[in-house]
């Protein structure tokens, strides 16, 4: 299989521009020869630990998820939250522009870039990372996280697991990765005078924060979207 090849290219009104370049492994949907193996101090494991951090500060020197935003900490150290960008990204052949804000690019981008990080809390995301969607919506969010969780418990199920078709797992999973995204927070206001990476990752946070609650709502939300699988149709298909 031929590795993913992301871009994400930010372009400004003063005519400069930033090109963040990412390269996935198709099969592992992992980050290939990430640039840094090393950091400045913000980055370090023991540097606002996640409590529920299950790495070792003697085996880890470094938190994954902080490392693999050394890049796009460093090209955003001057920018704010409200400036106008217009943004393009590349996934192989396909091209997505927009204009935007940075603190909506950066989001889009850090979200990415945790998904492949090697963080045990975020690897989770990966089968989203893989399949990028750059700027999504809450809904988009929602109904990709879904189908991803169910997807995973298919493939439990068909090793001889005992799948989770409450979403119980998914729930939980956004809950730990709050707390992910509050002691990345932390760590990003001591590395950046400006506001772009924290906000950014703090919208991502809106997003987390938002699917457990619709899940609490048994996904209302989008529960029209499927009306077509309460027809008559549907069983006829499923007793053929």
């Amino acid at each position: 299989m031929a590795n993913i090849n992301i871009s994400y290219i930010f372009r400004f009104e003063d005519g400069s521009e930033n090109t963040f370049k990412l390269h996935l492994d198709d099969n592992s949907a992992e980050m290939i020869d990430p640039k840094h193996h090393e950091g400045p101090e913000w980055t370090q494991l023991d540097y606002h630990k996640c409590p529920h951090c299950p790495l070792d500060d003697g085996q880890h020197q470094y938190c994954p998820a902080a490392l693999s935003l050394v890049d796009c900490v460093d090209a955003s150290a001057s920018l704010m939250s409200y400036d106008q960008v217009s943004l393009e990204v590349r996934v192989d052949k396909k091209v997505i522009t927009t204009d935007s804000t940075v603190q909506k690019g950066l989001s889009s981008l850090i979200g990415l870039l945790l998904s492949s990080s090697g963080c045990p809390y975020l690897g989770f995301f990966k089968p989203m990372g893989r399949q990028h969607l750059p700027l999504a919506s809450e809904k988009d969010t929602v109904f990709r996280a879904v189908g991803m969780y169910l997807l995973a418990q298919y493939y439990l199920m068909e090793s001889g697991a005992t799948p989770d078709l409450t979403l119980k797992g998914l729930k939980t999973i956004y809950e730990k990765l709050q707390i992910v995204n509050l002691h990345l927070a932390n760590r990003l206001r001591d590395a950046t005078e400006t506001d772009s990476s924290v906000n950014a990752v703090i919208l991502l946070d809106l997003f987390s924060k938002a699917v457990p609650m619709v899940i609490e709502d048994k996904l209302e939300d989008i529960h029209g979207w499927f009306s077509h699988y309460h027809s008559a149709l549907f069983t006829d298909i499923l007793n053929e």
